[in-house]
């Protein structure tokens, strides 16, 4: 387990705006306390109304604005993590395709619904981001020019009523994480809002 700088979470939560969002795309599922999914949806983030996308910009957020290494924390995948058939292959896969493949998603709900354990109906909320990472000069002042394209998956897990209106998120992830003002594939933060057990670790580290 490696430690989360404070200072790169919170450089990703100011592009996560309504003037300055980093999404272009969101995605999730419905699923009961059985973990079967009771339905799905994929849509263009700029396409939702300004009330939905603030709604959803703060669900996403939530994950970053954690208390870090305790709310949020740093896993490191194996060599034997990244092995085909893996969740960490999968979740390369759907950074790569910009959460456009829906069978594959289906896999990853299918998969979280096996092994989650809820109280209640629940929903799986994806998105889809990108940032230029601007350089830093010895001052520590942004300079104009990107050093690299930083792109991620943000997940959150929220309790539901029975209108399908989510609740604070209880858990997610942010991958691949950003370290050192950089893309990690190695690592991923999970965040659990009690800040006690975490049960994703499972799903992502055997």
């Amino acid at each position: 387990m490696g430690r989360i700088d404070r200072e790169d979470m919170l450089e990703l939560t100011r592009r996560m705006t309504l003037k300055r969002n980093c999404f272009d795309r969101i995605a999730g599922a419905y699923l009961d306390e059985e973990g079967f999914i009771d339905g799905t949806f994929n849509k263009h983030f700029q396409k939702l109304s300004p009330k939905d996308q603030q709604a959803n910009l703060d669900l996403a957020k939530a994950v970053l604005f954690a208390e870090t290494n305790i709310q949020l924390k740093e896993y490191i995948f194996k060599e034997s993590d990244q092995r085909p058939g893996s969740i960490w292959q999968l979740l390369m896969a759907l950074k790569s395709c910009g959460l456009k493949n829906d069978a594959m998603l289906d896999v990853f709900y299918e998969e979280f619904g096996q092994r989650y354990q809820a109280e209640g109906g629940y929903a799986v909320y994806f998105f889809h981001g990108s940032y230029d990472v601007p350089l830093k000069a010895s001052d520590k002042e942004s300079l104009w020019e990107s050093e690299e394209v930083y792109e991620f998956l943000i997940c959150t897990v929220c309790p539901v009523n029975g209108d399908y209106e989510p609740g604070k998120p209880e858990c997610g992830f942010l991958f691949p994480a950003f370290k050192d003002r950089s893309s990690d594939n190695c690592r991923i933060n999970v965040f659990q809002a009690d800040g006690k057990k975490f049960p994703l670790c499972a799903l992502f580290i055997p």
